[in-house]
């Protein structure tokens, strides 16, 4: 897992303790309608393009960022798929940090670049139809986000709200 300076430095105060991140999720499909995946150089498992925020950056921009970064490919966001979060975005990495994400998942087209995996994070690009996206390894909470890309949903979806206030 690559670490921002600004998590880095979060970590020397609260340690492996929970935090609550802000996340985006890049879900670019080419003409045939495959889905850009990346292979995690740690796992082993398929993931969608993206990554954790920075302070004061733009998610839009952090989508932008985090696909050059793994992809080599310049994209521009195009729509909101949906936003997330819950217990099934809460992860505790090998090393023992603990991240509950929310994540803004965006559509993206590809505007430049050229495609390479970055080696630091992933080691492997694929571009996946549905049936072949859904036979690879990965998360759960990843399979959810592949899941909503290949929906085409005209409007974002996100988890209905449960909480009601006591009256």
């Amino acid at each position: 897992m690559a670490i921002s300076a600004y998590l880095r430095a979060l970590r020397t105060h609260v340690g492996q303790e929970l935090i609550l991140m802000p996340s985006v999720a890049v879900m670019v499909r080419d003409a045939a309608g495959r889905l850009l995946l990346v292979r995690d150089l740690t796992t082993g498992l398929w993931q969608t393009v993206g990554g954790g925020m920075d302070p004061n950056e733009q998610p839009a921009d952090a989508a932008v960022r985090e696909a050059f970064e793994e992809t080599g490919l310049l994209v521009e966001p195009t729509r909101i798929i949906g936003v997330y979060a819950g217990p099934l975005f809460c992860l505790t990495y090998p090393n023992g940090d603990v991240v509950s994400y929310v994540g803004i998942s965006f559509a993206a087209r590809i505007v430049g670049g050229s495609e390479r995996p970055c080696h630091d994070e992933v080691d492997r690009l694929g571009w996946f139809d549905q049936p072949a996206a859904c036979a690879l390894a990965m998360a759960p909470h990843t399979r959810l986000l592949i899941d909503d890309a290949y929906r085409d949903l005209p409007d974002a979806a996100f988890t209905q709200a449960t909480w009601t206030p006591e009256l």
